[in-house]
């Protein structure tokens, strides 16, 4: 074919390896000539005439990996993108999946869920006067196409029906996969990343994300899909396959956050709240909880409606960039606000800014993931002591990287804490199915009484375990509660941080991306982190190690791999550091989404003496502040080097 001959001369001009190229020639070959992907013939056909071989390249040279949850990524054409072939295949191994683990059971059942992302081309990567199957796709229709493979493998799936106005975030997904005893979950979503992106994401019986060694075992039947079975939305709803959900399982969700209200409903006008969901579904759970508690929340007017292009926000919708919560800054300088919450597009991740003056009149300031974590388990922890309802033997939940006060917090209240976890929720939630079947994980036992509060520094929040997945919604109320709480006492929650900081030690943790893009960028990721294995750095920013471990270590903590999703996920180097009076760690490890390796760095100090100078406290804390950015500054060069890089000017930028 001429195309294939224009393409292989193409590739040749681009520096990858031969196996790629020809990988992508092979796949390419079958979206040209099978009559499967005849709608994408013509954009295809004007891809090569325009040349673009770095995107068609890119777009074939794999089919999209199988991550430990699902795919994410560009919506576009060919197996490396976003589109209803690779959702279609992901579904299909899904169902393998779900019968295997469920044998003679019938019917199996799923509940699907959508975020408000459509797909738009807003990278103009194709030509728009050309027929485009991807164009316009949004997640709804995504998932409607999820539900025609489910009800071809005669799995029953429930979904919204298509005129609803509402939709289903994703703490909600969590707890309604429990709540109608479903078998599985599908989410389509791709969190904050870009509008031109989306992604699938799987859950299991217990609404959680899959651990290994079952996200493997997926993994692998996901790959070995050779045929699709679909049936059109429209005939498996005639056919009994699809059920639309009804506002039980909402209603009950809406209940069940409303519960973990420790203060009660506060009267009238006692907070004034700013919330935006940044067009994305938080209106339908935190916006509606808070609303429901009594607070009143004041909405940012341009970002209230549901919108995936995301018109009227800053950079990304990601509650973690203080960019994006500009306009809701603004509303809350004009209303006198106490507080602003944002949640990101799907609902799962909290965003916070709290006024620096009791009387609502001062500047706000951004709260970090990290600080909302200390700031949430130590009020949790406070109000159930306060109350008497605080557990025997409290459960508190964190990871590895995050602030390393909330263990101290823990500690302080002789809360069991769990603070040494892998990255990424659904590790969260196999503490908590550990816990709830076999009443014990690792040294900790109890109940799921014995739970109070879990949390990571991405801005999540766990605090019921009626929801296995990061939940907005509850994080919400409770971080309202706790601005009420500090008002009420003529205080805010700045100073209520202060107040940590001086118990519990000032800790500073802030995020270091180094960003390696490409084919060639993803082989010197895996470069960089085999050096810094083998022969770890002595010191980093002037502070000896004095602990370095590696979690792929068989013979280490964590013990053998229960799969290639398992021995992925621990891809992670931790280095420990000491120097005068003062805790360091970095803590490495690729994304799991994105072309980067990220950096976790924290800096410590003892908490406060009394009878210490307030100006002896403020030096002290300013030297963590400093140390944070050296050690940031020489870990990027060390670890560069080993790859044979420099830093470019401005990459040891931090964000916490």
């Amino acid at each position: 074919m001429d195309l294939l001959s224009d393409a292989r001369a193409g590739f040749a001009g681009i520096d990858a390896d031969a196996a790629l190229k020809e990988k992508a020639l092979g796949n390419l070959e079958t979206w040209l000539t099978h009559p499967d992907f005849a709608a994408y013939r013509p954009q295809i056909e004007h891809l090569c005439g325009a040349g673009a071989w770095s995107v068609l390249l890119d777009s074939f040279y794999q089919v999209m990996p199988f991550g430990t949850g699902g795919r994410r990524g560009a919506v576009g054409i060919g197996p490396n993108r976003m589109n209803l072939w690779t959702l279609g295949a992901s579904v299909q191994g899904h169902c393998e999946y779900l019968r295997q683990r469920f044998p003679g059971v019938a019917p199996l059942k799923v509940v699907l869920a959508f975020d408000v992302r459509q797909f738009e081309d807003k990278r103009k990567v194709y030509n728009p006067a050309l027929p485009n199957p991807v164009l316009h796709l949004s997640s709804r229709e995504f998932c409607q196409h999820a539900a025609g493979v489910y009800a071809a493998n005669g799995i029953q799936a429930h979904i919204l029906p298509p005129d609803s106005k509402r939709y289903v975030p994703t703490p909600e997904l969590s707890f309604t996969v429990r709540f109608l005893r479903a078998h599985g979950g599908l989410n389509m979503t791709a969190s904050h990343n870009p509008p031109d992106d989306n992604g699938s994401k799987f859950y299991d019986d217990r609404g959680s994300q899959l651990v290994p060694p079952e996200d493997q075992l997926m993994s692998e039947m996901v790959d070995q899909v050779t045929a699709i079975k679909h049936v059109p939305f429209a005939d498996a709803v005639r056919a009994g396959k699809v059920q639309f959900l009804d506002d039980a399982p909402h209603r009950a969700f809406i209940d069940l956050c409303r519960h973990e209200s420790v203060l009660g409903v506060p009267k009238a006008d006692e907070l004034r709240v700013v919330y935006t969901p940044m067009h994305g579904c938080g209106g339908f759970c935190a916006g509606e909880v808070l609303e429901a508690q009594g607070f009143r929340p004041i909405p940012v007017p341009e970002q209230a409606t549901p919108d995936g292009q995301f018109p009227n926000v800053t950079k990304t919708p990601n509650p973690e960039v203080p960019e994006c919560m500009d306009r809701a800054e603004r509303v809350g300088l004009e209303t006198g606000a106490d507080l602003i919450i944002s949640t990101d597009p799907d609902a799962d991740r909290l965003g916070g800014m709290a006024n620096r003056s009791p009387d609502g009149k001062g500047t706000f300031r951004f709260l970090t993931g990290n600080e909302i974590a200390a700031l949430l388990t130590h009020f949790k922890l406070a109000q159930l002591a306060r109350s008497g309802s605080l557990p025997a033997a409290p459960i508190v939940i964190t990871t590895e990287v995050t602030t390393g006060q909330v263990a101290r917090i823990g500690r302080h209240f002789g809360a069991q804490t769990i603070a040494d976890l892998l990255v990424g929720f659904k590790y969260h939630a196999d503490a908590l199915w550990q816990i709830e079947s076999t009443g014990q994980f690792g040294d900790v036992r109890g109940t799921l009484k014995d739970f109070v509060i879990a949390s990571e520094e991405s801005h999540g929040i766990m605090a019921t375990a009626g929801v296995r997945d990061k939940d907005s919604a509850c994080a919400a109320l409770l971080l309202a509660e706790a601005a009420l709480y500090q008002k009420r006492q003529g205080s805010t929650l700045v100073t209520y941080l202060d107040e940590l900081n001086r118990q519990f030690g000032y800790f500073r943790n802030e995020l270091l991306n180094i960003v390696l893009t490409g084919l060639e960028g993803k082989v010197n990721m895996g470069r960089m982190l085999d050096a810094l294995r083998s022969s770890p750095p002595k010191t980093i920013g002037g502070l000896p190690v004095t602990g370095f471990e590696d979690l792929q270590d068989e013979s280490g903590r964590m013990g053998p791999f229960k799969g290639d999703t398992d021995k992925a996920a621990r891809n992670f180097l931790i280095f420990r550091l000491t120097g005068d009076g003062i805790g360091a760690k970095v803590c490495l490890r690729p994304s799991g989404t994105e072309p980067k390796a990220k950096a976790y760095i924290e800096v410590s100090c003892q908490p406060w003496k009394p009878g210490t100078p307030q100006a002896d406290w403020d030096a002290a804390c300013a030297e963590i502040d400093k140390r944070v950015q050296l050690l940031a500054t020489d870990f990027l060069t060390q670890a560069l080097a080993t790859i044979g890089q420099a830093p470019t000017p401005g990459a040891d930028k931090l964000s916490r």
